[in-house]
């Protein structure tokens, strides 16, 4: 495997195909209860490889969730998150193969293109779909 020297993703924002479609003016708190709808909380995680992350997803001024195959990543960002718009594009820069707490995240305006903001992320809480009951 090639070692990262630095990278730099930008994630389709919206795009997420395993999150349902959701409207713009729908309340934050409701947002993330239906993208977990159905999964299963885990104990938080530092990191996250990017090469196997497929997407991401803004909730306006609270969360970025990203998709791991079947698991979703919940991180409230320790700071700026009140930057976060479902507009945005999130742009990340890494040294290495990991998206890290307090890793930074900068947010361009998916219209304009200009550099809206940023937010340091916080821990990675992992949804899986809940075990199937027989």
């Amino acid at each position: 495997m090639i070692p990262f020297a630095r990278m730099l993703l930008a994630f389709a924002v919206g795009a997420c195909a395993a999150a349902p479609a959701l409207a713009r003016d729908d309340d934050p708190a409701a947002r993330l209860a239906k993208i977990t709808e159905g999964r299963v909380a885990g104990k938080p995680q530092r990191c996250i490889v990017l090469s196997t992350t497929y997407s991401s997803q803004i909730i306006d001024k609270t969360t970025i969730v990203f998709r791991v195959g079947n698991t979703y990543y919940v991180n409230q960002p320790k700071s700026g998150a009140k930057s976060l718009d479902d507009n945005d594009l999130p742009v990340i820069r890494t040294f290495g193969s990991q998206l890290c707490e307090l890793d930074s995240v900068d947010l361009i305006d998916r219209f304009a293109g200009g550099l809206r903001g940023f937010v340091i992320l916080g821990p990675f809480v992992p949804y899986k779909p809940a075990p199937k009951t027989q």
